[in-house]
């Protein structure tokens, strides 16, 4: 089964950037000179992931407006040097389809997956939370869970070992090791005191789900700071069926936080940008 859509929950105030996300989205804040919401749709691109579901807010039109085409800047710098900088986000335009539809109230980020829930309909598919950038050699983070989810045909979460001190800032995840990396899911908890983590394998931003995740969201009540949270729908999920969780292969950077802002963009510069 070919996984077609993700989804992208795009619609939070990044309080952690302000004053600079006072008008604008966090999701649109450059490392270097890309913005973060395009790293995450060029990699569910790449897993075959071309329909590119935003679930935005208020303030946030210049989301739309970049997976657009700019037809008064592209006149002005048409046959010069300037034009090749366009070059990745015209590639992402050829290829991708983007829907949007507006999440009136935040509630959490379960609440953000129920929103989006008419522009996916009854199938499976990604969710990409533009705070994770994920650096890779060989494929992205989502064309790995896409391929583990032709296998196992259940919904998977992504995960990495954290700093035990740290858990408290994640999902966190244990259950049954089946092979290197691979784990079936027993228990899930959201932002765990640390003395009471069942592990310090922690969710990262990165999800394929089953579309009957949308019932699950429904009945799940408000849990961490009175928000509707993923993590705990998934643990419903898991208790009727399946729930994988995977240690993916790649760097990432917590891009939702000042200092790995700031370590991205370090790496990013030093690693892949050339100088016109």
């Amino acid at each position: 089964m070919t996984i077609t859509k993700c989804l992208f929950p795009v619609a939070g105030y990044g309080t952690r950037f302000l004053p600079a996300t006072k008008s604008m989205p966090k999701e649109m804040l450059p490392i270097v000179n890309k913005p973060l919401v395009q790293y995450g749709v060029e990699e569910a691109i790449e897993a075959g992931m071309t329909t590119c579901a935003m679930v935005t807010g208020r303030g946030k039109r210049a989301i739309a407006d970049h997976f657009d085409i700019s037809y008064e800047l592209e006149h002005q710098i048409s046959g010069s040097g300037k034009e090749a900088r366009l070059e990745s986000i015209r590639s992402v335009l050829d290829k991708g389809v983007f829907t949007m539809v507006r999440q009136r109230e935040m509630k959490g980020l379960g609440h953000a997956i129920l929103t989006g829930q008419s522009l996916i309909g009854n199938e499976p598919f990604g969710v990409l939370l533009s705070d994770d950038l994920c650096i890779n050699d060989g494929p992205g983070v989502l064309a790995q869970m896409a391929e583990l989810f032709n296998q196992f045909r259940c919904s998977i979460v992504a995960i990495q070992e954290v700093p035990p001190e740290e858990v408290n800032k994640y999902g966190v995840i244990a259950g049954e090791s089946l092979k290197d990396g691979i784990y079936r899911v027993d228990e899930m908890v959201e932002k765990p005191d640390p003395a009471d983590a069942p592990s310090n394998l922690a969710i990262i931003g990165r999800y394929i789900l089953t579309p009957d995740i949308f019932d699950i969201i429904r009945e799940t009540r408000p849990g961490a700071n009175g928000e509707i949270q993923l993590t705990d729908a998934l643990q419903t999920q898991a208790r009727r069926g399946c729930v994988m969780a995977y240690k993916f292969k790649g760097r990432r950077f917590d891009c939702g936080s000042v200092p790995g802002f700031v370590e991205a963009t370090n790496y990013v510069y030093e690693h892949f940008y050339e100088e016109d």
